[in-house]
């Protein structure tokens, strides 16, 4: 949700920040805008709709721009800000876009999150005389900057202190000052926020996906950090006016990585690079031939993870769909209770919570605003807490007291593919670790599980021989207003996700139900206009789901049916069938998951949805 880019060094900042924006499209946003700053001077550029339409806009200002003017007489534009928004106070509009100015023109600011006090904040503000353009919180952070640095007499980077010492809520904003050309200021609380360290240069973004092109060198400011970057030199301290010593790492993101490599889409992409970044989440932790599971990210804190009570998994999304499928393996192999939240709605219900609690949560992005919260309060309540990410340096990553990163690589796709996969194997290769240290899996079991996951990888790769029967079912069905998903066990959280994925990229109203369910409600749905993807491998649930499909055909419904290679029995019942390689019921989603990322994907291609950028999705919530 909504992404920041700032630009201060030698190159020209224009280039800079209007590419950062497109590598910030996949967030989610309604508008864009930048704010150069040149010679005292601020150029402010902002539009509703897509950054193509604000990159075409700027274009058309012809010499009006100040970018070409200076490059032709040989200067550049050094500094400036960016923004995409998805809109919280005020409709999407070019007055709501950002960057906001402040009354006088003199601050410009770009902000992810929300202020929650902004109200009473303006009301302040209005008595003493300032005038508000848009309908935005942001607008009245800027003012009250601008409040603080005339009356205190103070510089940018101080009144911005001063001003967030006032602010309630979460947010990343940089902000601009005319009088200050060579300072930016960057703070945060609650939403992500990197710099990149260059040659003389500095790069600020919500991530490191606008950074990587430039320079590997990365800080990761923490909650109530701020950085000043002036002159040359980058200073950090807090809120409270304490100083820090900056944190550079490197960024293991490749450029590559961003790109979409001959795919008309990202998601398509990253549908087929399942097993690859499959493997890649397992690489070095496995050894099949010894039965021995690695993970050197929960060592330290081993005894805490063997001696838990009941596991709470946290999650939104996708992400809580991964983590149901783990509540079954993990209740299988460990013994352990396990129970899974919704992130949003856990620290809502005063949940109880032991110290002898295993909470894993689980984010693609590891900060997801929900997540982050939740995971806060169960860690005040003396929970150990063991983070699952994919980004390296991430919120919760860094909060937790442990955790695996996924390593499934960069997604940009808003609907989330490679990242549910990577997630399962790595929640897997948790449980693994847990049962074996717990003497609960022989060595031969062991070996029998771990080289079935080895294989995965090539199952998954047969697994996209089905793409041809899918297109066929995405055109048969394109059209249709509502399906129903059906799976048991492993099966169930699936037909979750599987309804999840049409839901969010082709805008077709999808439920998925536990099979079990279907006689308690949803069976009245069923009619021949109704179609009903069973998610019906040869499992130990077979029969069960042999008999929910045959009363639906009884019903005149319409099944759609992804089944085990070979399996005839199943195949003379649906009116269309997807065959997936055969694999045990804990492997499941691996091999399942293939044909409803495609189904959807087809789908939606053929309806022509917005498939990396669906309407009102983001990639990241990183804000309630």
């Amino acid at each position: 949700m909504c992404g920041i880019v700032g630009y201060i060094g030698k190159r020209e900042a224009y280039a800079v920040l209007i590419k950062g924006l497109e590598r910030l499209e996949y967030r989610g946003y309604d508008s864009a805008g930048i704010a150069l700053l040149d010679k005292g001077v601020f150029s402010v550029y902002k539009k509703k709709g897509k950054v193509a339409e604000l990159k075409n806009f700027i274009e058309q200002q012809g010499k009006k721009f100040p970018p070409l003017l200076y490059k032709e007489r040989g200067q550049e534009v050094r500094s400036g800000i960016a923004h995409t928004r998805w809109a919280t106070h005020g409709a999407p509009s070019d007055k709501n876009a950002h960057p906001q100015l402040s009354n006088s023109g003199e601050i410009a600011i770009v902000h992810n999150g929300i202020i929650e006090n902004y109200l009473s904040i303006k009301e302040m503000l209005m008595k003493k005389g300032y005038k508000f353009k848009s309908d935005t919180d942001t607008e009245v952070l800027a003012n009250l900057i601008e409040d603080i640095k005339k009356n205190a007499k103070v510089s940018i980077d101080e009144a911005v202190r001063l001003a967030l010492l006032e602010v309630v809520g979460a947010y990343a904003i940089l902000v601009l000052s005319k009088d200050e050309p060579d300072t930016i200021v960057v703070a945060k609380i609650g939403s992500p926020a990197v710099i990149g360290v260059g040659d003389n240069e500095f790069f600020v973004a919500s991530d490191a996906t606008p950074i990587i092109e430039y320079t590997d060198k990365v800080i990761y400011l923490e909650d109530r950090e701020m950085a000043m970057i002036k002159g040359g030199a980058l200073v950090i301290k807090t809120i409270d006016n304490e100083t820090r010593n900056p944190y550079i790492q490197k960024t293991k993101m490749k450029i590559e990585e961003l790109e979409k490599g001959g795919f008309p889409h990202f998601m398509l992409k990253e549908i087929f690079e399942q097993p690859r970044s499959i493997g890649d989440s397992m690489r070095g932790r496995i050894n099949a031939n010894e039965g021995t599971v690695k993970l050197g990210g929960i060592e330290k804190d081993k005894e805490k993870l063997l001696d838990a009570k009941r596991i709470i998994i946290l999650a939104c999304g996708t992400s809580f769909h991964a983590g149901l499928e783990a509540k079954y393996f993990f209740e299988e192999l460990t013994k352990v209770p396990t129970v899974v939240e919704y992130a949003s709605e856990f620290r809502y219900r005063n949940p109880v919570i032991y110290e002898n609690d295993l909470v894993i949560a689980i984010s693609q992005s590891g900060e997801t605003a929900d997540t982050l919260a939740a995971v806060k309060l169960a860690k005040e309540k003396g929970a150990t807490i063991f983070g699952i990410c994919n980004v390296v340096g991430s919120s919760i990553s860094r909060i937790a007291h442990a955790g695996l990163y996924t390593h499934a690589g960069p997604e940009i796709g808003v609907a989330s593919t490679k990242a549910f996969t990577a997630q399962i194997a790595v929640l897997m290769l948790m449980c693994l670790f847990i049962a074996s240290e717990k003497k609960l899996l022989n060595k031969k079991k062991m070996i029998a599980i771990l080289t079935e996951l080895e294989n995965i990888p090539k199952k998954v790769e047969q697994a996209f021989l089905a793409e041809a029967a899918i297109k066929k079912v995405a055109k048969k069905f394109k059209n249709t207003e509502n399906f129903i998903y059906l799976g048991r066990g492993y099966g169930f959280p699936l037909a979750l996700e599987g309804a999840l994925k049409l839901k969010e990229i082709s805008y077709i109203h999808a439920e998925g139900y536990a099979s079990g369910e279907m006689k308690h409600g949803p069976i009245a749905l069923v009619d021949d206009n109704m179609p009903v993807l069973f998610i019906a491998n040869k499992g130990s649930s077979y029969e069960k789901i042999i008999s929910n499909m045959m009363e639906v055909k009884a019903r005149n419904g319409t099944i759609i049916a992804i089944i085990t290679k070979g399996d005839t029995r199943a195949k003379k019942i649906a009116d269309y069938s997807i065959e997936i390689p055969e694999t045990s019921d804990i492997m499941l989603a691996f091999t399942a998951s293939i044909p409803l990322q495609l189904l959807a994907y087809h789908i939606a291609s053929l309806r022509g949805c917005g498939i990396d950028k669906p309407r009102n999705l983001a990639k990241s919530v990183t804000v309630e």
